[in-house]
């Protein structure tokens, strides 16, 4: 990574707690926050849920990583963003103040001006 230069990635996360997946694009996450970018996460579909107030307290899809609610946590406190596709959430009967601390309903057009910027983007 050039010095002085900050790096963004970009995950779209449309599994939830049945896919052990959504559990990879929260470690690649940290492991980007880990190395210095810039990470904003989309969650869309059943993505959403692992943002849902107390849901990612009990969901661990694949026991050798770090918890969930930790990862999540720690893209949070590094100061990247973390988006909830708006319909997908009112689907599910979640607004605003059912989601973490942290967590935005924003629509399609925030993560598009992400990948704009030039981010390195990944879906899972």
């Amino acid at each position: 990574m050039p010095t002085g230069t900050a790096c963004q990635a970009g995950a779209v996360v449309t599994n939830g707690f049945n896919d052990e997946r959504s559990s990879v694009a929260w470690s690649v996450a940290n492991g980007g926050v880990g190395m210095g970018f810039e990470v904003t996460m989309f969650l869309v579909s059943s993505g959403v849920d692992w943002v849902r107030k107390g849901a990612a307290e009990v969901a661990r899809p694949n026991p050798l990583d770090p918890p969930i609610k930790d990862m999540i946590r720690t893209v949070i406190d590094s100061g990247g963003d973390i988006l909830v596709c708006p319909p997908c959430a009112g689907v599910r009967g979640y607004d605003q103040d059912d989601l973490m601390d942290g967590v935005t309903l924003a629509g399609s057009a925030s993560m598009l001006a992400v990948a704009k910027e030039g981010a390195v983007t990944l879906s899972f």
